[in-house]
């Protein structure tokens, strides 16, 4: 029997202390970090997604960061495929490959054995689609999901309009609700896989996203979109990202500045709300507090214990 390979995934919402976390169990471990994050896969995007720095590095290799313009598409199947030849790479190099992220379906893609196969083509459905959220909005299409399937409607944002048609289309070609959906072709874990959740105190949580948004607009946020901006990008995958849609408002003269930051501190909210309720609903996950700071080098020789005993690995120090 051909032994799995060995992976550690550190996950939870943002602003939670998985980069920092991520650094510390490579070094530890002689390994390297894969990013799972959907957004910093995009060059030039480097405030607003909070973009581990070469400096917080320490050294350590990072990739799939920076391998796409603002303009390109990317989806889920494309980053499955390059997250596994990356694990791959890693691992015949005789390193831990540790996935560090926050966007939940793509981290699920790598750990479990998805095969992305389109479902029956509709093109008149999806038109449909597309031309009610344009006409009527996107709150339009959200309702239909929920009328179908309020399981998969209470998990997906509206202005997620991409994500909300692929949902009504899956639903429309399996006739059964997602989650049913999901149980009727449950794949089975391609790694020996140590997944480490992060969660917080959710009054400290918010305090720190608010105090990480405020930290951006300091180091140039606006600046950064601001230059998209100028580029002339519109209707791209990358600026309906949280942290840019908000301050295009206020480019486009729809909010003022403080409003618009206002609005990006309460959306950062609620998606690290949505995040924590999609891994727990989703994935196996070891879950560790970080609410008391003062203890970090505590949690992480509890981590790093949680991760030799899950792996059988010995530590790089």
């Amino acid at each position: 029997m051909e032994r799995k390979q060995k992976i550690v995934a550190i996950i939870g919402p943002t602003a939670v202390g998985k980069t920092k976390l991520g650094i510390e169990i490579a070094k530890h471990f002689n390994g390297e970090v894969i990013s799972g994050d959907s957004m910093q896969i995009y060059r030039g995007m480097d405030i607003g997604t909070a973009k581990v720095t070469p400096g917080e590095m320490e050294g350590i290799p990072h990739h799939l960061i920076d391998i796409r313009n603002p303009d390109e598409v990317f989806s889920v199947a494309e980053f499955q495929s390059l997250v596994e030849e990356k694990i791959t790479d890693i691992s015949l190099r005789g390193k831990l490959p540790i996935i560090v992220g926050g966007t939940g379906l793509y981290i699920q893609s790598v750990l479990y054995d998805y095969e992305f196969t389109e479902s029956p083509a509709d093109p008149a459905f999806r038109e449909r689609l597309e031309k009610l959220a344009r006409e009527e909005g996107n709150e339009a299409v959200h309702r239909e999901l929920a009328l179908l399937d309020p399981r998969a409607a209470e998990h997906l944002h509206p202005n997620n309009v991409r994500r909300v048609i692929r949902a009504l289309e899956i639903i429309k070609s399996s006739g059964m609700p997602l989650e049913e959906n999901r149980k009727h072709n449950q794949p089975g874990q391609k790694y020996d896989a140590a997944v480490i959740g992060l969660t917080m105190d959710r009054e400290k949580l918010y305090d720190r996203i608010n105090q990480r948004v405020d930290k951006m607009v300091s180091e140039g946020l606006i600046e950064e979109v601001q230059s998209l901006y100028n580029q002339g990008l519109r209707d791209c995958q990358s600026i309906k990202a949280i942290g840019y849609k908000e301050i295009y408002d206020y480019l486009d003269g729809k909010t003022t500045l403080e409003e618009s930051i206002e609005i990006l501190k309460q959306n950062t909210r609620r998606y690290a709300k949505r995040q924590l309720t999609w891994f727990r609903n989703k994935m196996d996950v070891e879950w560790v507090n970080m609410t008391a700071e003062t203890d970090f080098s505590k949690k992480v020789s509890e981590i790093f214990k949680v991760i030799e005993g899950k792996l059988q690995l010995k530590s790089n120090t």
